[in-house]
């Protein structure tokens, strides 16, 4: 039997499509593991267009595993990186596709928006921040390296975003402040990039931290991803033993770990 055209539904989601909304997550075969919606009181005025358009907008987000994350910069975590991209971009085009097929106008959001290296150098920032979308969604606050903190993942998280006109429930801001203030991106930053600054006081130098990507992306081993590697806020560090942040400063207490790392590193890139 021919599929029905798509009817614009009542805005309001029920009780049953909410749940079908997050079931869809498995069923579409989406290891999506953290979501948030925002409530649109706290949206921002530059996409007041969007905003006439859709009621909502829901926030997904996939971890980057630290132990890979450890050999940056390298082949290993660019190959990671490429493949969290990859998955964002089609679990939020599928899950604004779930929601267009049950009558709620949705559009998903890419999860960078620009073009490249080149692009950051000449305009360092994109259409769209799925950083302060994730803290408007609830799912962390910002640290001292401009990032967005998780209770889960710390910054090693990637953010991807939907746009929809089906209401649903809004999540609140994260009040617990998740950042330690240690420094330790700050002192380890290799383009010194970062302020010692609260943000949004303290902000990242965008031209500088660009600039090493840039280098690095010459080698076919960008991004950089130090500034969140070293980052002790998070569960994950506690799964893979690393509540020790010194693991990444003495090499001398972290022999094994260092080998490894610098293994991966010889390999892959330019």
């Amino acid at each position: 039997m021919p599929r029905q055209p798509l009817q614009r539904a009542n805005t309001k989601l029920t009780t049953l499509v909410v749940l079908g909304l997050l079931n869809a997550l498995v069923v579409l075969g989406m290891d999506v593991y953290i979501v948030g919606t925002p409530g649109m009181v706290a949206w921002i005025t530059r996409y007041e267009g969007v905003q006439r358009a859709f009621d909502t907008y829901k926030h997904i987000g996939l971890p980057v595993s630290l132990p890979v994350l450890e050999s940056s910069p390298s082949i290993w975590y660019r190959e990671m990186y490429n493949t969290v991209n990859s998955l964002l971009d089609q679990y939020s085009y599928r899950l604004s596709n779930f929601l267009n097929e049950r009558g709620y106008p949705s559009v998903f959001v890419p999860r960078d928006g620009y073009m490249g290296i080149k692009a950051l150098l000449k305009n360092p920032v994109a259409f769209f921040s799925h950083r302060h979308a994730a803290y408007l969604a609830g799912l962390g606050n910002f640290g001292t390296n401009n990032m967005l903190l998780t209770p889960e993942y710390g910054p090693r998280v990637r953010f991807g975003s939907v746009f929809t006109a089906a209401e649903l429930p809004a999540d609140p801001l994260m009040t617990e402040e998740l950042c330690t203030r240690c420094m330790r991106c700050v002192k380890m930053c290799p383009a010194a990039a970062l302020d010692r600054e609260d943000y949004p006081q303290g902000l990242t130098d965008k031209k500088s931290c660009s600039a090493h990507s840039a280098e690095l992306n010459q080698k076919g081993i960008s991004p950089c991803g130090i500034c969140i590697k070293v980052c002790p806020v998070g569960e994950d560090r506690k799964l893979f033993g690393r509540e020790d942040g010194t693991i990444y400063t003495r090499k001398e207490k972290f022999p094994a770990e260092h080998r490894a790392w610098e293994h991966v590193r010889r390999y892959g890139g330019l």
